[in-house]
Formats: structure tokens, sequence, C-alpha cells
């Protein structure tokens, strides 16, 4: 793929579009592509979590060894958060068939970020109305649960 087509995929993550086509840019240029056969683990959970990845074909099953199971194709980013805190996967990413991914180290989305403030601002604002909302549904299912 082209960096227009890594691009035009990456402006098709709600998430990423946040961050305008200049940032898109220098994001495509520096990200990697990855190729994985049906079955190879895109990541492990307990692993340490260093990028987050965008689907570019194919399909992966995202798995919490709890009790959520999700199917995700192309254009899907996984692994938001690792994007911009250290941490541990908490789940497991298995190839269901063929499939490719553009990995995004965080060291390289934190340059990105770092060089263009009013888009770490937009996206500071996102997960803020993010969290703002969880934190509200949580509150409206409590109060649900001791009806």
């Amino acid at each position: 793929m082209s960096i227009e087509d890594d691009v035009a995929l990456l402006e098709r993550v709600p998430t990423l579009r946040l961050l305008g086509s200049s940032s898109l840019r220098m994001l495509a240029i520096g990200s990697e592509q990855r190729h994985f056969e049906r079955g190879d683990y895109l990541f492990q959970a307990g692993e340490e979590a260093d990028s987050g990845f965008i689907v570019q074909r194919g399909a992966f099953r995202v798995d919490d060894g709890a009790s959520a199971e999700i199917v995700v194709g192309p254009g899907t980013l996984i692994g938001e958060l690792a994007l911009v805190v250290a941490m541990r996967r908490p789940s497991t990413a298995i190839a269901l068939e063929r499939s490719s991914v553009i990995r995004i180290a965080r060291s390289l989305f934190q340059r990105v970020l770092e060089s263009d403030p009013a888009a770490a601002r937009r996206l500071r604002d996102e997960f803020a109305t993010r969290t703002s909302q969880l934190a509200s549904d949580i509150l409206m299912a409590g109060a649900k649960l001791s009806i």
C-alpha cells in the first residue's frame, strides 16, 4: 500500500481522524506494516503494550479471557490506550484469516502529538468526552441495579 492509501485508512479511524491530515501523514510514514496468517497472535494478554494497530485487511478476534470477545476488521484501531500510556495488554488478539495491520508505536504517536498541540488538545477532549459518557453510563446502570 502507498502512503496515501495508509493515510486514507487512518482517516477512517474516528480517534485518529481528529489529528488532521498532516499528523496522519506523519503516522503513516513512521508506522510499519505487519502481516499475519490465520491463527497468528497479534498480541497476548499480559504483554507490554507499546503500540496500537489499525487493521488493514482481514479480521482478528480480540478476547479478554473473561466474557468479552469481539471480531474486528479493516479500519479498526486495536490497542488505542497503548498509544498514550504504558500498560500491559488486557486481551489477546488472534488473526482469523490472512490479515495485515499498520503498527503505530507509542513513541511515534507521542512525537506526532508533541509536534501538533492542537491535535493533542482535540484528542484530549475526545478522551474526556468518552470518559464522562462512560462514567454517566456506569452511574445509570448502578441506579437501575439498585431499584
